[in-house]
């Protein structure tokens, strides 16, 4: 009859009776071993050292740059491969473009034709001091000296967007760093053909460097702008310089940002490591994140609270997760040496709400 009932909650979507958990489950040794439950002994969390939490190393937006290809070409050239230091000015790459030698074409002949038509203007001009020419004559040479002129600068201003040179035609087009950094990844091979806005290299500075934090929701109102960060086991240290507003539906943990200046270089982009927040998380035990389990959004646990030869008997207790480092979360609502189950916890809470017993 439970299970029917449980059901049909289920179907509807309703919360009901039936899917309360009992105060206690007795389980006989043969069922222990059956579902292949297994215990561990809570252990405390060490004496004043802050809770883990898992964080990413990511490079500030503002410290990285992409060299693109300005224009459609052929990759000539690479002069660097990730991991490569370079410098602002650096040519790391040539790019033969057709293209390139038809924006330095069109650069030199409007360039030429406003230069003879700047000299066609100052000839007019003293003609009609002089009273050889009319007004008109003179407007009309005016006219097309400043069309010349902004023609040969729009050509410029392309030629300059486009990283090129201005000056004789031919050569490949180099490439250059735009800020000293590290090449974080390269994008193409030697002999690629490319096309305009391209990219060719990622490049960033790496000191400072940011760490996203992934922390429980039920630290935030704890948490302060400013506080010291810490990395664990380690002399690397920043601050938190942002918290995040949105919660994650599914972990229901909110992001975390961190500024870390000292012992920066020690650290690679995209690497996952564990740190402390200071005055967070340091009371509590450690479980292992596979004694949790939710329902009805809590979190608990199964708490061995008798056992002897025949067999055992558990009873499920809400918790409070303080923080989270890898596979070990610190919390509150258990004692040390109090032993918990860390293995079979579905099998437990199935027959806790009723799944599978009529």
């Amino acid at each position: 009859m439970r299970a029917r009932l449980t059901l049909y909650c289920l179907m509807l979507g309703l919360t009901c009776p039936a899917l309360a958990l009992a105060e206690t489950l007795t389980l006989q040794t043969a069922q222990l071993k059956a579902l292949g439950i297994a215990t561990q002994a809570v252990g405390h969390a060490d004496d004043g050292r802050p809770g883990g939490l898992p964080a990413r190393v990511i490079v500030p937006n503002e410290q990285m740059r992409v060299v693109a290809a300005p224009v459609g070409g052929m990759i000539e050239w690479l002069a660097v491969a990730p991991g490569t230091r370079v410098k602002r000015g650096q040519e790391v790459a040539r790019l033969a473009s057709p293209q390139a030698l038809e924006l330095q074409r069109d650069a030199l002949q409007a360039g030429s034709q406003s230069a003879l038509l700047q000299q066609n203007l100052k000839r007019d001009e003293q003609l009609f001091a002089e009273g050889l020419i009319a007004e008109s004559r003179l407007q009309a040479t005016r006219a097309a000296a400043a069309q010349a002129g902004a023609q040969a600068s729009e050509r410029r201003q392309g030629l300059a967007l486009a990283g090129i040179a201005p000056g004789k035609l031919g050569g490949p087009l180099s490439l250059l760093a735009p800020i000293d950094g590290v090449v974080l990844e390269q994008a193409v091979q030697l002999g690629q053909r490319v096309d305009t806005s391209a990219p060719i290299y990622r490049i960033a500075r790496l000191s400072p460097l940011w760490l996203e934090i992934q922390a429980p929701l039920s630290l935030a109102a704890g948490l302060r702008e400013g506080m010291p960060v810490k990395l664990g086991n380690s002399d690397i240290s920043g601050k938190l310089i942002a918290i995040g507003r949105a919660v994650d539906s599914a972990s229901q943990t909110v992001l975390l940002r961190a500024s870390v200046a000292k012992g920066a270089e020690t650290l690679t982009p995209g690497q996952v490591v564990e740190v402390e927040l200071a005055g967070i998380g340091s009371a509590g035990e450690r479980l292992p994140a596979s004694a949790l389990f939710r329902h009805d959004g809590k979190t608990f646990a199964f708490v061995q609270v008798a056992s002897d030869d025949k067999g055992a008997r558990f009873e499920p207790r809400a918790l409070r997760v303080l923080s989270q480092g890898g596979e070990t979360v610190a919390v509150e609502g258990v004692k040390a040496e109090e032993r918990v189950a860390v293995k079979g916890v579905s099998a437990l809470k199935a027959m806790l709400t009723g799944v599978g017993k009529e």
